[in-house]
């Protein structure tokens, strides 16, 4: 029991293997060095004559991960930049002009800032080194006192969301993103419901099937199945909604691997007999019965899951080796976001090749 609690929590420290392609890695470091070189050019052509603005701020540095790296967080969005580092700056000018130890004013400048974007609801990780920065940063910095706030904070931040805003309409990526989105519960949409409302052939995107992503065609609202559900639960949750392969997600809602009816078979609840034996069975092995009786035992974890950005023919080959009917799409924290259908793909080659034989006979 130590043993598998120990092994879970160092398992909780392997890297994330959710990656996005090295293409997608390509366009965000790209975008990282074009926000920071154009944040501070932009500082240099505005204030540097004046000589006591610094070129660019540390924590900018730190912003440009989450705009470019991660921008479909909820802390990359461009209220949570402008609004979480000008309170930030606000507070920790305040406690370095109030407060003489240098120690606890960057305490005290911390902890009201994140106070502060928690009221304001703009989190953003790095205003909490822009409060250290204004209390920390040397004789220059103090010198500026609140007009810290306007110049640098507020004029870089500013600089560097417009980067990114045109950066990621230009490489045609979605920013910012809505911050009302649909809740986990409208999110669990049934199978059902989805087949009954399938891809149209004028909502496939104008484009070749080398330059689709996955993110583009999949299937929103999938239902998942907790790792920790009971089997009959899990069989209720496939009859109900007529599925043959469901997704797996732990408690963070990660995808974890997939589950199929076919692997429920020998946990179901088995009739007459069988019943008998399988309770003398979990009787016998205590220990083991919630494991026995838990999706977690059958699922399938080496699935094949893929991240949003994933171009749709690399999908290919994990169709055709592991017979998978639904692939499931992930976003960077591994939260299941969707699923790309083999039905799907189908109608739109399908779509597509009607397309190319009606333009042909026209030419």
């Amino acid at each position: 029991m130590i043993r598998t609690a120990l092994n879970e929590w160092l398992t909780s420290f392997a890297p994330n293997p959710a990656a996005p392609p090295w293409r997608e890695r390509g366009r965000r470091c790209g975008g990282a060095l074009i926000g920071i070189a154009s944040t501070g050019v932009a500082t240099h052509l505005i204030f540097g004559a004046a000589g006591d603005i610094p070129l660019l701020v540390a924590p900018m540095g730190a912003s440009a991960v989450l705009l470019f790296g991660a921008s479909d967080s909820p802390l990359a969005q461009p209220w949570s930049i402008l609004g979480g580092n000008f309170v930030s700056a606000l507070v920790g000018v305040a406690c370095a002009q109030c407060i003489a130890s240098p120690v606890a004013a960057a305490s005290v400048a911390v902890a009201l800032a994140i106070c502060a974007m928690f009221l304001c609801r703009c989190v953003h990780p790095p205003s909490g080194a822009v409060a250290l920065t204004a209390v920390l940063g040397g004789p220059a910095v103090h010198a500026l006192g609140f007009h810290f706030v306007l110049a640098p904070i507020a004029f870089q931040s500013f600089a560097l969301l417009s980067a990114a805003l045109a950066f990621h309409a230009l490489t045609g990526h979605r920013y910012p993103r809505a911050a009302f989105g649909p809740t986990p519960q409208a999110a669990a949409a049934p199978l059902a419901a989805l087949s009954q409302h399938p891809l149209e052939p004028s909502d496939f995107p104008q484009k070749s099937f080398e330059q689709l992503t996955c993110e583009e065609i999949m299937s929103i609202g999938c239902p998942a199945v907790p790792a920790t559900m009971g089997a009959r639960a899990a069989h209720e949750m496939f009859r109900r909604h007529g599925a043959s392969t469901l997704p797996v997600v732990d408690a963070l809602d990660r995808v974890v691997g997939v589950v199929t009816h076919h692997a429920l078979g020998d946990l179901a609840p088995a009739p007459g007999i069988e019943r008998f034996w399988n309770t003398l069975r979990r009787a016998v092995l205590r220990e083991s019965a919630r494991v026995e009786e838990t999706v977690e035992a059958v699922m399938a974890a080496g699935v094949h899951a893929v991240h949003r950005a994933t171009p749709l023919a690399h999908l290919v080959p994990i169709f055709i080796e592991h017979a998978y009917h639904d692939i499931p799409v992930m976003d960077d924290a591994r939260r299941l976001v969707g699923v790309v259908k083999h039905s799907d793909m189908i109608r739109w080659l399908h779509h597509h090749a009607g397309t190319a034989q009606a333009t042909a006979a026209v030419a």
